[in-house]
């Protein structure tokens, strides 16, 4: 079965609401991503609060209208992946969940390698059973495995190598192994608005894709995570393994924009019109970057001057997600 980006189920304008909340209500995820199926929304992400099971594995909230939600719900103490049951020790980063073949997957990082966990059901249980990380030279962070049209499956992930840097290869049928022929290096942290701290370690991470009227869209975040100027852009190209085209606009999503610092690394999600939203977090507050909150917001397609559509956000449509009963 072919991996899909999740579906949004209620209107619009009852989803979102004011950001103005409370955030010990906030479910305090980074890196969110939602599965959905059968009316169920399943939300994951890296856990930032140690009384919630930081560096145990990975937590799972659910929700049957995206506004109210409920848990953590895993079956391992409200874990979806738990330490010892897969690959890894410390570091349980960037969940991505799909279904393949009548089997649930989380692509995750550990120990800063790049592993895969499957399980019966989108709560868990995910287990690895071998305990083993997708082999590779470098360590590597920051999955996100695409299913094209004609079937062909790529792994984005970033390798650490002078900066966090994303990459693309083609995978295997097994989705176990890249075939190395292919890997290609697809974008740096080169532009101002990329690296305004300077670094000598700039950062792009948080590779999300997406096809539209046959343009690849990648979405990512740049900047470290800590800095208040952590942000998401674009790029854009003809083939799955590019060569791929930054925005000329810039980034999309930022502090100037939404008011609110530390705005990057999440996902996409579908509307079933056709209307699409990301899905990610942001600093604490202004003065604490953990735990960080997760948020969500519409995205906007207009007319460009490039040759394909741009990308903007409706920032009227930006809220925290709640959890029910602590409002």
């Amino acid at each position: 079965m072919r991996y899909s980006i999740s579906f949004l189920s209620i209107f619009i304008g009852i989803l979102f609401s004011s950001y103005g909340q409370d955030s010990s209500a906030n479910p305090l995820l980074a890196d969110p991503t939602i599965f959905q199926e059968d009316g169920t929304y399943y939300l994951y992400g890296t856990t930032g609060d140690p009384k919630m099971g930081k560096d145990k594995g990975f937590l799972v909230y659910t929700s049957k209208d995206l506004v109210d939600w409920q848990g953590p719900s895993g079956p391992s103490k409200g874990l979806a992946m738990r330490k010892g049951d897969a690959f890894g020790t410390k570091g349980f980063w960037a969940p991505q969940i799909f279904k393949y073949d009548s089997k649930y997957y989380m692509a995750y990082t550990a120990d800063e390698h790049i592993a895969l966990a499957t399980s019966s059901h989108p709560s868990g249980p995910f287990k690895n059973k071998e305990k083993k990380d997708l082999q590779a030279p470098v360590r590597q962070i920051d999955p996100f495995i695409y299913f094209d049209d004609d079937d062909k499956k790529y792994l984005y992930h970033v390798r650490l190598t002078e900066g966090n840097r994303i990459f693309v290869a083609e995978l295997e049928d097994s989705l176990e192994t890249i075939k190395p022929e292919t890997l290609k290096e697809c974008i740096s942290g080169e532009l101002p608005w990329e690296n305004t701290w300077d670094s000598e370690w700039p950062v792009t991470e948080g590779p999300t894709i997406l096809k539209r009227n046959g343009i690849y869209y990648m979405i990512y975040s740049a900047n470290d995570f800590r800095n208040p100027d952590y942000a998401v852009g674009y790029a854009t190209s003809n083939h799955p393994l590019g060569p791929w085209t930054k925005s000329k606009n810039g980034p999309f999503i930022t502090k100037e924009i939404l008011g609110i610092n530390g705005t990057g690394h999440g996902d996409i999600l579908e509307h079933e019109d056709g209307s699409l939203y990301y899905v990610f977090h942001t600093h604490f507050d202004d003065s604490k970057v953990q735990p960080r909150r997760t948020a969500i917001v519409k995205l906007v397609f207009s007319d460009g001057d490039e040759g394909h559509e741009e990308i903007s956000i409706d920032k009227n449509t930006f809220r925290f997600l709640q959890l029910e009963g602590k409002k």
